[in-house]
């Protein structure tokens, strides 16, 4: 069976889409078959891959949902795109934000992405959800699918706090939808560890959270080089392979499968 990690943090620029790309891949450098879902209609996976016209693809997420919502017998494949660096994306693009509404009238509405993903579940050792920064039913949907969430957080004071409401809504989706969901980790992200600063919020967020969620050792270090990389649809060890970031995002490949 393959392993579900969700990338969510509902705060926007941690940097969520950045590491859901570099894992993936990095994942797909150690041999395993790994498929990435952009579950966010702005489709910033699926331009970070290389793909910079999502609007205009025919099949995408929102193809997938509204084939499950409408209980139709379709191709469970035909959404999926195939990258050049080893990994399966299924793209997305703004149409998901309709689908996003429509799923306010649909029964089991949060199990929908659940429901198609154990249909391809068998052809993948891991599936990677990238979410929208907020707590909608698209994101609810991911966490419901989900077998582990990682939580990339900036190293800054708000961040920091914001966790506590984001934590809050994980035990309760938790308690009631799907309570084998587990924390795989806190990702400090776009750390600048040249300051007093990351390390005084390292050691909050240690103090707060480390007695009961795993933190990662692995740290993302803050780099233009890195933001670059998803602007021109490549992965960091493509674009920066000798880089400190694509060091980092070995090691937290190599800290996940551990």
């Amino acid at each position: 069976m393959s392993k579900i990690i969700v990338c969510a943090n509902e705060k926007g620029g941690v940097a969520k889409t950045t590491t859901t790309v570099n894992l993936g891949i990095g994942l797909a450098k150690r041999g395993k078959r790994v498929l990435v879902i952009d579950n966010d209609p702005q489709g910033s996976l699926t331009v970070a891959l290389g793909f910079h016209n999502p609007g205009q693809m025919k099949y995408t997420m929102s193809t997938v949902y509204n084939h499950v919502i409408e209980e139709e017998e379709f191709d469970p494949r035909e959404s999926i795109l195939h990258h050049k660096e080893g990994v399966d994306l299924i793209p997305a693009n703004n149409s998901l934000n309709s689908v996003e509404k429509s799923l306010v009238n649909v029964c089991a509405r949060e199990t929908m992405l659940g429901e198609y993903i154990e249909m391809i579940r068998d052809d993948y050792d891991y599936i990677i959800i990238d979410c929208s920064p907020s707590l909608g039913m698209l994101t609810f949907n991911a966490l419901v699918a989900g077998d582990e969430i990682i939580i990339p957080v900036q190293p800054t004071f708000l961040a920091v706090k914001g966790l506590e409401e984001l934590l809050k809504v994980i035990y309760k989706l938790r308690k009631k939808f799907n309570p084998s969901l587990e924390i795989k980790g806190i990702l400090l992200t776009m750390v600048d560890s040249r300051t007093n600063y990351a390390k005084d919020i390292a050691g909050m967020l240690d103090s707060a959270y480390g007695a009961n969620i795993y933190i990662f050792k692995n740290k993302i270090p803050h780099s233009v080089r890195a933001a670059e990389a998803t602007t021109v649809g490549q992965s960091i060890y493509e674009y920066d392979p000798k880089g400190t970031v694509a060091a980092a995002y070995e090691a937290l490949t190599a800290e996940v499968i551990a």
